[in-house]
């Protein structure tokens, strides 16, 4: 499983990768791998307010349907509108072209609540000896 070690995780499986002042978000590698094929997601509205682990959207594989929870509270600035005709982008490319969505975070100290690349990877260690 592919994690980048300058992003920010959840313990639901999102990524954020900050860039100046908006912050990227999507979901992991092992999250996509999870879900098996994806073949449909609903993007949030441009211009909606997230709180922080609130519901950001949602996909559907061939295996379940998930919903996405964002990782940082703030307003959405964009979303992937790639997704909407090539859902499977977030397969082949999940932190790169699979992204779901931008946000300007309200607090940056909120990134304090997320793993860091090596706490994700003994997360997910982990998960898999339960």
């Amino acid at each position: 499983m592919e994690i980048i070690e300058h992003y920010y995780y959840t313990k639901d499986h999102e990524w954020v990768c900050m860039e100046e002042e908006s912050a990227m978000v999507g979901i992991t590698d092992y999250a996509q791998s999870s879900l098996g094929d994806i073949t449909f997601v609903e993007l949030p509205t441009v211009d909606t307010e997230v709180e922080q682990f609130e519901e950001l959207a949602s996909v559907e594989s061939v295996k379940a349907a998930s919903d996405i929870f964002s990782p940082l509270g703030g307003r959405i600035v964009d979303v992937n509108h790639n997704l909407d005709s090539d859902p499977g982008l977030i397969n082949r490319s999940p932190y790169e072209r699979g992204w779901i969505a931008k946000i300007v975070a309200a607090d940056l100290d909120q990134l304090g609540n997320l793993m860091n690349a090596e706490e994700y990877q003994s997360f997910l260690e982990a998960e898999k000896e339960e």
